[in-house]
């Protein structure tokens, strides 16, 4: 069994700052530009020879195009042509239709100036990591630990899921991390290593296979997955296969490149994800708060178009929220993305530095939460780390046993199930969105909707007051509320510990006419308008 332990390994955080993307703002010093083409003429595309057969049942299933434009190859004889000119080049995307080149301006004015060049963006990025392990691989815990490995999961509902048998069995997930050392020999991941369950990697830093180096953060969200240390899961989704992808350059390296990311999800597509966990985010530096709008970066665009392939893109909201930036980052704000808060497993509510919505566009976000303090797999022993990092993996891994449980969904109506499951729908705010996500809502079908309170008109003021059965003295219950304005989005929400039956007094005076007071209570949610 697991006993005390002998250290604990506190990790920060995965979060990058990336640099937003110009189509004429060329900086000195920075020369690596994505070039944009107006068409594919002359390419051809055999469905069946290039993607893994996986890919293809997730297509039909969904009823999705096998041979979308955005599949075909870009014309090489284009590639040739920019690569004459350029001082090298990178990438070539499928779906941008686009190549990555190193070049100066004098000669991107004259790629620029090619009849089937359509335009230029910049890349530049700025990755922020700290941490390592050091030490003999320990699986020991102190009770505490204990308690926090199996709330984790349970808070989630995995006894549900695996009273009914799902654990994410026939699923496959894409992890895009910084590294993943020891997971070729760590105990934790050994069920899955003993199935060959790991489909393929690749390294597209190094542009090799092996990803088992370099930071242990990979480890740590794959553990949030489909870990198990002692039999008990580490997260939900134990029997699905895995596909790990190393996208950004971390521990003192100065660049990870947004490129990387958008490779890495044209690899997951093709090579049959169902589920992406990315556990990255970009934010300050050369982006602003208006430029989290789901459509300006490169990685939210790319996002969005896999989730039109079939694909559940999963996402951590971001570590800002005790920082100046405080909003979600990108790919978290694109619109096809669940976006993942953080929930503080000693008070059931938002963790002080998970990142806040909504969209700069004013769409809701994050979608759901998740504990956001864990116990992981670390490179050399079980830790107790901290981020939306390890949120994200755990609801990746409960939408893989979700998905499981009713294969006939497509992915865009497992996002909002998942949503619907949560245990503040329909309820929502900025810090927790529709809350966490619940297992028993896929066995069942059912959330709670029994009156909880009632509010009363007095006149000068409105109370609102919990009913005698939903009342428990010396209980950890919340109060949630928030008010919203005419365009239907919140001006502000609040979260009460309950400890006396009538909750509020408020005037209604307060407000503008059109603004609307949205209350809930164990399970039950009920307006007032001004």
């Amino acid at each position: 069994m697991i006993e005390k332990i002998k250290k604990i390994i506190v990790f920060p955080f995965l979060f990058c700052a990336f640099g937003s993307l110009a189509q004429t703002n060329y900086q000195e010093g920075n020369n690596k530009y994505m070039v944009f083409f107006k068409d594919k003429k002359n390419t051809t595309f055999n469905p069946y020879q290039y993607f893994d057969a996986k890919a293809l049942e997730r297509r039909m299933k969904q009823g999705i195009s096998l041979s979308d434009s955005s599949d075909f190859p870009v014309n090489e004889e284009y590639i040739e042509t920019v690569s004459a000119l350029a001082d090298s080049i990178s990438y070539s995307s499928r779906w941008f239709n686009s190549l990555t080149v190193f070049a100066d301006e004098n000669t991107l004015q004259k790629i620029t100036d090619l009849p089937f060049v359509k335009g230029i963006e910049q890349l530049s990025a700025q990755l922020i990591l700290t941490g390592n392990d050091k030490g003999e691989y320990n699986i020991t815990l102190t009770k505490d630990e204990l308690t926090l490995l199996q709330k984790q999961t349970e808070r989630l509902g995995i006894s549900a899921f695996r009273t009914n048998g799902f654990n994410g069995q026939g699923l496959r997930i894409a992890i895009f991390d910084a590294g993943f050392p020891s997971v070729d020999v760590n105990p934790c991941f050994e069920h899955i290593r003993k199935e060959n369950r790991i489909i393929k990697t690749f390294d597209f830093g190094k542009n090799r296979d092996n990803v088992y180096a370099y930071n242990s953060h990979g480890t740590n969200v794959f553990s949030c997955i489909a870990g198990m240390v002692d039999s008990i899961p580490i997260g939900l989704a134990t029997g699905a296969e895995f596909l790990l992808a190393r996208t950004e350059n971390a521990m003192f390296e100065p660049y990870g490149e947004e490129e990387n990311w958008l490779a890495a999800v044209e690899w997951a597509d093709k090579n049959g994800a169902d589920i992406i966990n990315s556990s990255l985010g970009y934010t300050v530096h050369r982006y602003f708060r208006e430029d989290m709008n789901g459509k300006t970066s490169l990685i939210a665009r790319a996002a969005n178009i896999a989730a039109g392939k079939g694909i559940l893109v999963v996402n951590a909201a971001g570590n800002e929220g005790e920082s100046g930036w405080k909003f979600i980052g990108t790919p978290a704000d694109a619109d096809s993305v669940l976006s993942i808060g953080g929930i503080d497993p000693e008070t059931d509510i938002h963790i002080s530095f998970s990142s806040f919505g909504p969209t700069a566009d004013k769409r809701l976000k994050p979608n759901v939460s998740a504990y956001g303090s864990v116990i992981a797999a670390g490179k050399t022993g079980l830790v107790f780390t901290q981020g939306t990092s390890f949120a994200s993996p755990l609801v990746a891994g409960f939408a893989a046993c979700a998905w499981q449980s009713n294969r006939n969904l497509t992915n865009m109506q497992l996002f909002h199930e998942i949503e619907k499951s949560a245990t503040l729908f329909p309820y929502f705010d900025y810090a927790h969105g529709y809350g966490i996500p619940q297992a028993e809502y896929f066995i069942s079908g059912k959330n709670n909707n029994e009156p909880t309170f009632d509010i009363v008109n007095e006149g000068k003021l409105i109370t609102v007051t919990i009913r005698d059965k939903a009342f428990s003295e010396n209980s950890s219950d919340k109060f949630y509320y928030h008010i919203l304005n005419e365009e239907g989005t919140i001006d502000e929400y609040f979260v009460l510990k309950v400890t006396e039956k009538q909750m509020l007094e408020i005037d209604p005076y307060q407000f503008d006419s059109g603004k609307k007071l949205v209350l809930f209570y164990k399970g039950y949610k009920s307006e007032y308008q001004f």
